[in-house]
């Protein structure tokens, strides 16, 4: 018989850097886990993706167990890295604070296709395209 599920806990964690801290500890606090097993599996999980930012759901059952499944770093972080950027313009539709080519475009859109809502990378570009433009990042023409 499947476990009953009590509630799922989105977050954003950096990759092999999970500790009880905030905003790890109280999430999983509040529904009674262990955080130092989940911090130890999520490091052990992510440590080859350090310095990214990972989205992660954990899956909280009744019996006080988890598990979780992490998915890729939202597409503004990998925009930034691409770039080199520490963030992005604070008025994104006057001040530019960078490029991105086709080429770019097309290998952030690849790796972010597994969690985006359509399987053409045409269209992922575009999508990450549209990311891009609201952080006064602009991009070759898709």
């Amino acid at each position: 018989m499947a476990k009953k599920i009590l509630t799922q806990i989105k977050l954003q964690i950096n990759a092999a850097a999970a500790n009880p801290a905030p905003p790890v500890g109280p999430a999983l606090g509040q529904h009674g886990l262990n955080i130092q097993e989940f911090c130890t599996k999520f490091n052990e999980a992510t440590k080859d993706r350090a310095g990214d930012v990972v989205p992660t759901v954990i899956t909280v059952y009744e019996d006080r167990t988890f598990d979780f499944i992490t998915k890729t770093p939202p597409a503004s972080s990998l925009i930034m890295k691409e770039l080199g950027l520490k963030k992005g313009s604070k008025k994104p539709l006057t001040d530019k604070v960078g490029k991105l080519t086709r080429d770019q475009l097309r290998r952030i859109a690849e790796a972010k296709l597994v969690d985006l809502n359509t399987k053409d990378v045409e269209q992922a570009m575009k999508i990450i395209a549209g990311t891009a433009r609201q952080m006064g990042v602009e991009s070759e023409e898709v």
